[in-house]
């Protein structure tokens, strides 16, 4: 990409800054951290000018769409050292929760994700800010068992149906992890669908960036029988 089509690029995904003022409101954090969720952004921004890794249409509300939505899943999990985000994609959740973690002892993000040129990108996040965070370049139904007996939270956001996500995350909530699985307004019928075939101990926690989302934190999973 030429230099002038790179800077029309940029220009077209400007940042609403009020946009950041009302997430980390809405989500305080540490000076720290919010510098670390800036140079963060700023990558991001850089790097969607010429690789799609958000919706553009999703890029002047980065904080909240993105962001704060992200940072509301901390508390759901309090003092958990070892995450595992699903599709980690442009690092939504997982690079988020390894910058508000980073400076907490004992603490290892797995950002899982199997599209190379997002994989790059998370790696040259993670080298850059320095975080507890190991990136793994393959498919989610391909580590679920190594990294199962290790996770205290597996996540996964806009990556697959509940129904999907559960066969997924089933080995590391066996194993004792939590599920934190953000979804939108069809998170009922997702539940029941998933219901058909996982026997679920769940609960749908109102998210605080959209009124009509949910998220689902899953604390048992087991498979259903089949169907005679």
């Amino acid at each position: 990409m030429s230099d002038d089509h790179s800077s029309v690029a940029l220009r077209s995904l400007a940042i609403d800054l009020d946009d950041r003022d009302r997430a980390l409101a809405l989500m305080p954090v540490s000076d720290d951290v919010a510098r670390r969720l800036d140079r963060y952004a700023a990558m991001l921004l850089r790097t969607q000018a010429h690789t799609n890794l958000i919706a553009d249409s999703t890029v002047p509300q980065l904080w909240t769409r993105h962001i704060a939505d992200s940072l509301q899943l901390l508390p759901l999990a309090p003092g958990a050292k070892t995450w595992v985000d699903f599709g980690a994609g442009a690092g939504f959740p997982g690079i988020v929760v390894a910058c508000v973690l980073a400076d907490t002892p004992g603490v290892t993000v797995h950002l899982v994700e199997s599209r190379q040129k997002k994989a790059a990108f998370l790696r040259d996040v993670v080298t850059a800010l320095g975080l507890p965070a190991q990136v793994h370049a393959e498919r989610a139904e391909n580590c679920g068992d190594s990294l199962a007996g290790t996770a205290d939270v597996v996540m996964a956001r806009a990556l697959a149906s509940l129904t999907v996500l559960c066969g997924y995350a089933a080995p590391l909530i066996a194993k004792g992890a939590v599920g934190l699985f953000p979804k939108g307004q069809d998170v009922e019928a997702e539940l029941t669908e998933a219901s058909k075939y996982w026997n679920i101990e769940a609960e749908l926690i109102p998210s605080l960036t959209n009124p009509e989302a949910r998220i689902v934190r899953v604390t048992g999973l087991s498979k259903r029988g089949k169907k005679k």
